[in-house]
């Protein structure tokens, strides 16, 4: 997978006053942003699951625990079903 990189200055004192370590600092952010984004429809569930850098299993249940609803269309849905229907 091809990657880009994009910065974000925030400031000192915003840093500062996260309470959470260092080390997980940077994961609670992508997790955060990639919720926001997915809630206003910026991201498809898949492009927000990578910036979380979560499975998808894993950002369902996220979406579930902050109580976001997931984005379902009528087409998903009946790819679903065919893809149940089918003999794989």
């Amino acid at each position: 997978m091809e990657t880009a990189k994009l910065s974000l200055e925030i400031p000192a004192e915003v840093i500062d006053a996260v309470k959470l370590p260092p080390k997980e600092m940077e994961q609670e952010f992508r997790k955060e942003l990639a919720l926001a984004l997915y809630q206003r429809g910026v991201l498809s569930l898949g492009k927000a699951r990578l910036l979380a850098k979560m499975t998808r299993w894993e950002f369902e249940e996220l979406l579930g625990q902050r109580k976001i609803p997931r984005h379902y269309t009528q087409r998903e849905l009946e790819e679903d079903i065919q893809y149940g229907l089918s003999d794989q």
